[in-house]
């Protein structure tokens, strides 16, 4: 049986910037949060339609600092030239930053950005299996 749902959980550093940031630079929406769930704070994100969603938490007690990697990577394939064009621009406008692909792959159909926290997500402008 396959899952019904992925929730990809990151900690961060500030829960209100980070949901604003996903939200305006990827179209995401909030679907649900939690306060003080045992000293916890969340907020999930996702779209209509789709099997996955962001999870960003925030501890005040016991605040843990973000590591990803650069080869941590949320990547997202977006096939129509032109809503990718439009999708790259929101996530400029969303205070991302671009920066170059640890792998060098991602940069030869893609756009790597990087958030507040140092996560990176990949907007790639292919359909997903295709060479």
């Amino acid at each position: 049986m396959k899952p019904q749902q992925i929730r990809i959980a990151r900690p961060v550093t500030s829960l209100r910037q980070s949901c604003e940031m996903y939200c305006h630079g990827l179209g995401l929406k909030k679907i649900g949060e939690f306060v003080d769930h045992d000293g916890f704070n969340g907020c999930m994100l996702g779209m209509e339609n789709v099997g996955w969603h962001l999870e960003f938490t925030q501890c005040d007690f016991h605040p843990i600092t973000p590591s990803p990697t650069p080869d941590d990577l949320l990547i997202l394939y977006f096939p129509d030239k032109e809503y990718w064009d439009l999708l790259c621009q929101r996530m400029d406008d969303a205070g991302f930053i671009r920066v170059k692909s640890f792998n060098p792959y991602w940069d030869s159909k893609g756009v790597t950005f990087e958030d507040k926290d140092g996560y990176r997500v990949v907007i790639q402008n292919m359909h997903w299996g295709s060479l």
